[in-house]
């Protein structure tokens, strides 16, 4: 037996065209709800993308700042530090017998009657 795919005839009638154009409306329906889905999950994912673009710059400016916060403070550290040392030596400073003292230890300047005698250093003799 052979079969003859072209030899059948289609019915034409009010419910045959009906339903063909049913099954046409639900194909451009289902063909525009992909699109849809389509260009949601496009969309979706560019947004996505630039949150996630956005998240990773943040967190590279917040560990840059975070950086240079430390370093700051370090820094604060060491000038307070150094204020400190300022401010002692200015009250220091304000002490007559101190300064007597410098003078005395880095100018060999004298007391009345007080003789001063260099010497040389131990290193610095040769045997």
């Amino acid at each position: 037996m052979q079969r003859q795919g072209s030899s059948i005839a289609k019915i034409k009638s009010n419910f045959v065209e009906q339903y063909e154009k049913q099954i046409k409306r639900e194909q451009r329906k289902k063909r525009r709800l992909m699109k849809r889905l389509v260009l949601s999950a496009i969309v979706m994912v560019v947004i996505s993308g630039s949150l996630f673009w956005y998240h990773m710059t943040q967190r590279a400016t917040y560990a840059d700042k975070l950086n240079e916060h430390e370093q700051l403070m370090e820094e604060k550290e060491a000038l307070l530090h150094e204020k400190e040392k300022l401010v002692e030596e200015v009250n220091l400073l304000k002490d007559d017998d101190y300064i007597l003292e410098i003078a005395r230890t880095n100018y060999f300047l004298s007391k009345e009657g007080e003789l001063i005698f260099q010497l040389e250093d131990d290193d610095s003799l040769s045997y």
